[in-house]
């Protein structure tokens, strides 16, 4: 089997994994929380056919034989052939696969379409081809962050109101961060005040607050244990109700226990475009960072103090928060659109690691297309004849040894996620 198929069967089995880590988490946790993580994986599923898609619809579109196009991997439950293609969906619904004649040198070609074969098409059309399965993840995400500022509005926290009160003070800042009230130190401070969920805090001490950004550094700065004086505006009235602040032990500050009042703000069509533009390039950057940080992560993936949202993670991760994302609650806006996020991060992610130059990556494809070209410059200055297509037959041990450590990389993360779980912070 060529190295490429070793690859995309691999990575079809990554997401049979992940598909078992997801029924097994369906006896143990909330069904909206197990409905987050499906939802996550049914995105991904779709990412992947819409990559593979990019290869079909460009290679057909520069007259390349392509012989197959089918939605998922293993044994043939339908199939039809409409022109020379045959269409199909296979049992396992792990993406999608293309098949395109000639991709490289080592593939077998008839004679009769070797005028057609992907190898022989000019080098600009193969470039273009090899980089829509990326781009198709990147219309994706900027779709999907496009349709987040249009149609729900972001997120805006700049007002003193409260969206939710808490039931306890935390044990711990681990259960602070996953919102448990297990061995709870008694009831929020909030609670026990008479504060409700829909109050607009207007000044704690007698001091005026104008958004949730002074309000929390009044809060921190309080002494826990203090009574606190805090007027809310509830109703038309004012209303002074008195709180002693708790500590979270882990955690810097007084704990109130009180939640920012989530209101969405909807963009018009420019600026949902420039959100979409603005936060595309934040997730490029920010996937770039924490793949330099992954060296230096590797010996503390299995500490207990590595399980934080923002750092590297794996499918098993990702999908773990996506599952939070769903059973935080908060209202279905805010459900949405940490999903959606999500998927767009993700699809950017992938976007960009296809794009590295190493083979049997697409960048890698890229990268030998790069050497064809500039091989075909220098024999042109010195009179002679294009070289044509690069042998990929002595690369083959690099890109097998590129092949095994991803793949072993990828197991690494996805163990380090079951081991470690990450939990989303709010």
């Amino acid at each position: 089997m060529r190295l490429v198929a070793a690859l995309r069967a691999t990575r079809y089995l990554l997401f049979l994994l992940v598909l078992l880590v997801a029924l097994f988490v369906v006896g143990r946790h909330h069904p909206s929380y197990v409905l987050g993580v499906f939802i996550f994986i049914a995105a991904l599923i779709v990412s992947v056919i819409l990559h593979e898609l990019g290869h079909f619809l460009t290679a057909r579109k520069f007259g390349m034989k392509a012989t197959q196009f089918f939605i998922g991997f293993g044994p043939t439950l339908w199939s039809t052939t409409r022109g020379e293609t045959e269409y199909g969906v296979r049992a396992l619904p792990f993406g999608a696969f293309v098949k395109i004649t000639g991709m490289t040198t080592m593939d077998e070609v008839d004679p009769a379409d070797e005028p057609r074969a992907m190898r022989n098409k000019p080098r600009w059309q193969r470039a273009v081809v090899m980089v829509a399965g990326s781009v198709m993840h990147f219309a994706l995400a900027f779709v999907l962050l496009a349709f987040l500022a249009l149609a729900i509005g972001r997120v805006n926290t700049t007002s003193a109101t409260i969206g939710s009160v808490s039931p306890c003070v935390p044990a711990s800042l681990k259960a602070f961060q996953q919102g448990s009230c297990a061995d709870s130190q008694g009831a929020a401070p909030a609670k026990q005040a008479g504060i409700k969920p829909g109050d607009k805090i207007i000044a704690i001490d007698g001091k005026p607050v104008h958004n949730w950004a002074t309000l929390g550094t009044a809060i921190r700065a309080h002494p826990a244990g203090q009574p606190m004086a805090v007027t809310v505006a509830r109703d038309g009235q004012e209303l002074t109700l008195h709180a002693v602040p708790a500590t979270v032990p882990g955690r810097n500050g007084a704990y109130l226990g009180i939640g920012a009042a989530v209101i969405f703000q909807r963009y018009g069509p420019l600026g949902a475009l420039g959100y979409a533009g603005s936060t595309f390039g934040q997730f490029l950057v920010g996937s770039a960072e924490a793949a330099g940080q992954l060296p230096a992560q590797i010996p503390r993936l299995f500490s207990h103090n590595s399980n934080q949202q923002g750092g590297v993670s794996s499918i098993v991760g990702v999908a773990e928060v996506s599952g939070q994302a769903v059973q935080n609650g908060g209202g279905w806006q805010y459900s949405v659109w940490d999903l959606l996020e999500i998927i767009a991060s993700v699809n950017i992610f992938l976007g960009a690691f296809n794009l590295l130059p190493l083979l049997p990556l697409d960048g890698g494809h890229l990268a030998m297309l790069g050497y064809e070209e500039v091989r075909a410059r220098l024999a042109r200055l010195r009179r002679r004849p294009d070289p044509g297509v690069a042998d990929l037959q002595p690369l083959i041990p690099v890109s097998a040894t590129v092949f095994v450590l991803l793949i072993g990389l990828s197991l690494l993360l996805m163990a380090a996620n079951l081991f470690n779980p990450i939990h989303l912070i709010q």
